[in-house]
């Protein structure tokens, strides 16, 4: 009986890189799914001293006001009279949410009662300031 003689090239080792890929595609869905989606508003704040300040739940909508006067949604400059559009657009997407307003200690007051007014005139009740308590 004549034996038939293997080549070299199919004696070499194959690796199989599916179990390798599922494991990387499981890790991306988990890092994504664990992510925490906080949208961070965009400016620094300096937040004024409150003795009696408490932790809410995170809000779905951040509204920041610099010391400067300089209004930020979603990472980007909105004018004070877009600022109702803006959170009526928002509350579509989620109807449930909250709004916190971070302004910093040195903002001037008659500018986050407006802006304080414009989302109460967009018909969110559930309304926040940001204020730090160390």
């Amino acid at each position: 009986m004549a034996r038939k003689k293997h080549s070299s090239m199919d004696e070499e080792a194959q690796i199989d890189m599916t179990p390798m890929l599922d494991i990387v595609f499981i890790m991306l869905i988990f890092f994504i799914v664990t992510t925490s989606f906080v949208k961070p508003s965009g400016l620094d704040y300096n937040k004024p001293k409150a003795s009696q300040a408490t932790s809410k739940p995170s809000a779905n909508i951040f509204i920041g006001v610099s010391k400067t006067g300089v209004i930020m949604m979603e990472n980007r400059q909105v004018d004070i009279e877009r600022v109702t559009a803006n959170v009526e657009r928002m509350l579509a997407e989620s109807p449930e949410a909250a709004v916190l307003i971070q302004a910093d200690k040195e903002a001037q007051h008659g500018l986050v009662v407006k802006v304080l007014d414009e989302v109460k005139a967009a018909g969110i009740d559930k309304i926040s300031v940001s204020a730090g308590n160390d």
